[in-house]
């Protein structure tokens, strides 16, 4: 690999995207864990969940997975071709169409912030006039449409970083792009460390109610400075990929016409990438308007939890994605065994690691959970919560990340419309289920449990994510089948996934027996322990066993 971060083989690149996104998600874990220690699962968390997941509208229809569908195939058929300067006044229509847009979406979010409030975060409506009885000391509504106006610009900034990534991406530079996020929570981490000091809140201590001298003015400074570090952090992540923009792009002149050679393309797959795009916002809004009506610290559960379950799809599914996506465009569709093979062993190398993990938050996940965010104002019972919820969310880990994988195969053939479909029936069949279930499980107290006799929070907000990996499976079945059709010698590698199912079964067995017998603290300790032990022993059988993932992406991870 040289300086740059390119390197010459796909497993190589996926390992240089995995290290990105490694380092990007363990800042994400520091930056929750401080959040939930901060602010528990309570109402200043509900608040951040739903003000930070709004604005991703942008980031959904005009980001990493747009950008991926319709830019990445175009401009790298440029660069294959050595059109280098046609593919660089490309990309300047492109950015600059993209900055018109974001730029009117940001204006109108702050625009229209209590409005888009009202509507997603209903179950919040009657925040005010509850406050004013004195039967709750929370405006969350208010409140969140104050935090929106922040979270709008920088939704747009990130935005703008990821054409960065695409035009890096398409030049095979993998770390920069991906080690970018970094730099955004690292200013969150930051601004919560620095407020959370003045506030005086002990983020490493048990507080199970709020500290002598603690006030609520105090928590809402602190969730302010959580939005403040995060408009800085989206300026940072786009300005330190710029410089190593100007390295690779060749004839690069900012404009918005559509007449530029390959735009009209890039609109068209661009078209049903946004509509599927947006189904899956859709999807987001929906889960936090169906948990704004649950009871307070739903929503914030609901946020603990996807931290630690999209943490695997980024950072083994996307890697492997992001990786794959332009060398799948450049074999085209004439070669349809070659774009088979191609898919069956990223889809390989990606379950690898998916696998052990989803039956790891399955058996393991309460001691994950309590290791990574207890302390401060998060207690036991938030993190019974909130594993209960990602164990629900696990369930769907499996054919969530087969279903990115196979995105590309789609993506490359120049087809957008299918997934797009798909993820529109995703959302229909999530909402079905997720409803009915999310109301019974919202007639089950965690107090009924005689360990947690005080606790407020209910299970509701396990159906969504229950309801979430039920249409997961139906979104799988359906990809699979219409990409058969598409490439008639794609196959889904069952043999390998039951393979890998039995070696992370054997691995969880000296893993659970660990967690029940080792009792340390901090708690952390005693979850890098159990986890080390899962890890270790399934990677020591994969290795005996003789899986050739392993290979994939330990032999290059040894010589980088």
């Amino acid at each position: 690999m040289n300086a740059s971060g390119e390197s010459g083989s796909g497993r190589s690149r996926a390992i240089i995207v995995a290290t990105g996104i490694l380092s990007s998600r363990l800042f994400g874990l520091v930056r929750w864990s401080l959040t939930a220690r901060y602010f528990g699962a309570g109402a200043h968390a509900d608040v951040l969940k739903a003000a930070f997941s709004v604005p991703n509208l942008l980031q959904n229809l005009l980001g990493e997975g747009t950008l991926s569908a319709a830019f990445i195939p175009v401009y790298s058929r440029m660069l294959e071709e050595g059109r280098r300067e046609d593919a660089g006044r490309f990309a300047g229509s492109v950015f600059g169409l993209l900055l018109i847009v974001v730029c009117a979406c940001v204006l109108l979010g702050i625009a229209f912030a209590h409005p888009i409030c009202w509507a997603l975060m209903r179950g919040f409506a009657g925040d005010a006039a509850e406050v004013a009885a004195g039967l709750r000391s929370v405006d969350r509504l208010a409140l969140a449409a104050d935090m929106i106006r922040l979270a709008f610009p920088m939704a747009g900034l990130l935005v703008l970083s990821a054409w960065a990534l695409g035009v890096l991406n398409s030049h095979r530079r993998f770390l920069v792009p991906y080690m970018a996020p970094v730099a955004w929570n690292a200013a969150i981490i930051s601004a919560l460390l620095v407020a959370g000091s003045v506030a005086g809140i002990r983020p490493f201590e048990a507080q199970p109610s709020l500290a002598e001298g603690l006030t609520l003015d105090a928590l809402t400074t602190v969730l302010q400075a959580a939005f403040l570090g995060g408009l800085l952090g989206g300026a940072l992540q786009l300005i330190v990929q710029l410089p190593f923009v100007a390295r690779v792009i060749r004839g690069f002149k900012l404009g918005w016409s559509t007449q530029v050679d390959g735009v009209k393309t890039a609109l068209r797959a661009a078209g049903p990438a946004i509509a599927g795009r947006g189904v899956a916002q859709l999807s987001a809004w929906l889960d936090i308007l169906l948990a704004s009506f649950l009871v307070k610290g739903a929503l914030a559960a609901l946020a603990y939890a996807q931290v630690l379950y999209l943490l695997p799809i980024s950072l083994f599914g996307m890697s492997v994605a992001a990786a794959e996506l332009p060398e799948l465009s450049r074999i085209g569709k004439e070669n349809s065994q070659a774009m088979a093979d191609r898919l069956g062993k990223g889809l390989r190398q990606g379950l690898f690691l998916v696998i052990p993990t989803a039956l790891g938050y399955v058996v393991l996940g309460y001691a994950i959970v309590g290791g990574i965010y207890r302390g401060g104002l998060f207690g036991a019972d938030d993190a019974l919560l909130t594993y209960g919820i990602l164990a629900s969310y696990s369930l769907g880990l499996l054919a969530t990340v087969s279903s990115r994988l196979m995105h590309n195969g789609f993506w490359a053939l120049g087809d957008t419309r299918t997934p797009a479909r798909m993820a529109a029936l995703r959302v229909l069949v999530s909402a079905v289920v997720a409803i009915p279930t999310m109301l019974f499980l919202d007639s089950i107290s965690i107090s009924r449990l005689p360990t947690y006799p005080d606790s407020p929070l209910f299970f509701g907000a396990a159906g969504l994510a229950l309801g979430s990996a039920v249409a997961a499976w139906v979104e799988f079945g359906l990809l699979s089948r219409a990409l058969k059709r598409r490439i008639e010698h794609h196959a889904m590698p069952w043999r390998a996934v039951c393979h890998m199912v039995v070696l992370a079964l054997l691995a969880a067995l000296p893993a659970l027996v660990v967690w029940r017998l080792v009792a340390l603290r901090p708690l952390i300790l005693e979850a890098v322990i159990t986890v080390a032990v899962f890890g270790g022993v399934y990677l020591l059988l994969a290795r005996i066993f003789g899986r050739p993932e392993l290979n994939a992406w330990a032999g290059r991870l040894v010589r980088q």
